[in-house]
């Protein structure tokens, strides 16, 4: 047997199969879709009588959010009992943290309780990637959102909302429009599309809300927001991050709206069957009129479902994941015995 390999993607173990989900970043098209495909099998449990199947029983997943959510928390607080893991939910805000204790050391104490998986959600760019760096082994960690860095479950469901309206990815556009200056959502979906082949990613917005280095992404920019949206298959909304701005990087949220919301009148701009995402929390009368969000085309609550069957698809992979290594190495360590 070939030695583990030290140099392995932090996110994969040595056969390539998740072990941690910390960001899209390097994930290949084969991977996606095989998340995809195992999300779209677990959204028939949601169905049933009885929501539950025995992938994580007597694994203990620990959700660690030192930012408030609300969405992205309950959802994987779901998808961890539909796998009928016991679940722990730490609220930072009373914790030790907040005392001055450092993460490194939380973390310990967190390990101390036996948790098989950490759902980690932090204001700091790189809180996860740091926290899968110092876990101890065999401990698997999600990224529940990082800064404006990366929200890859976030975007994976995007990609499911979006394969499962509009099948495949190769002959479509998608604007997404916004403050994509400070969205990690923004970052996680141009990654996503680029790597399942989607051959036409725009970003709309001000130049202020854009930020450099888009052409890594093979992305179209758009200052105005007629042009940018004009035959569109897929419309993401974003939500103006005022908590992460610095400065006066808009007149007004009113003046963002005449320029940038989407209304009625603007979204007939798009394909007729053009279908409206947003990550939420939606803020109306901002980004999107009422009318909009809540209308036909929109498809905002369907992202919160097939947000469940993400979750749950990428915990038991990586749960999966971590297994197989421990395997591995066992039988690595076997064969040196020998």
């Amino acid at each position: 047997m070939t030695q583990p390999d030290v140099k392995r993607p932090l996110q994969l173990n040595d056969n390539g199969q998740l072990r941690h989900f910390l960001s899209l970043d390097g994930l290949s098209r084969e991977l996606l879709t095989e998340i995809l495909d195992t999300a779209d099998s677990f959204l028939e449990v949601g169905a049933r009588a009885v929501k539950k199947v025995p992938l994580l029983r007597g694994k203990t997943v620990c959700n660690v959010f030192f930012e408030n959510s609300t969405r992205t928390r309950t959802t994987f607080e779901l998808a961890a009992q539909r796998l009928s893991a016991d679940v722990i939910t730490l609220n930072v805000s009373t914790s030790s943290t907040s005392k001055g204790e450092t993460l490194t050391d939380t973390l310990r104490n967190l390990e101390a309780m036996a948790a098989d998986m950490f759902v980690v959600r932090h204001a700091d760019s790189g809180a996860a990637h740091f926290i899968a760096e110092h876990v101890c082994p065999n401990v698997a960690v999600i990224n529940g959102g990082d800064g404006r860095h990366a929200h890859p479950t976030q975007g994976m469901l995007d990609m499911l909302t979006i394969r499962r309206h509009k099948g495949s990815f190769e002959n479509l556009s998608v604007a997404i429009v916004g403050d994509i200056l400070h969205s990690r959502v923004a970052r996680s979906n141009m990654l996503a599309l680029k790597t399942l082949g989607c051959p036409d990613i725009r970003v709309i917005g001000p130049k202020t809300l854009l930020p450099g280095g888009l052409e890594q992404y093979g992305v179209r920019v758009f200052h105005d927001m007629n042009e940018g949206i004009r035959d569109a298959d897929v419309v993401i909304m974003l939500r103006l991050q005022r908590e992460r701005m610095q400065g006066g990087l808009l007149p007004s949220e009113g003046e963002f709206y005449k320029l940038y919301g989407l209304t009625a009148q603007r979204l007939r701009l798009a394909k007729p069957d053009a279908i409206v995402m947003h990550p939420g929390p939606i803020n109306r009368g901002v980004e999107i009129e009422s009318a909009v969000a809540d209308g036909p085309q929109s498809v905002i609550l369907n992202q919160v479902t097939y947000g469940i069957a993400i979750r749950m698809a990428v915990l038991s992979m990586a749960m999966s994941g971590q297994a197989t290594q421990r395997q591995l190495e066992s039988e690595f360590v076997s064969e040196e015995q020998n």
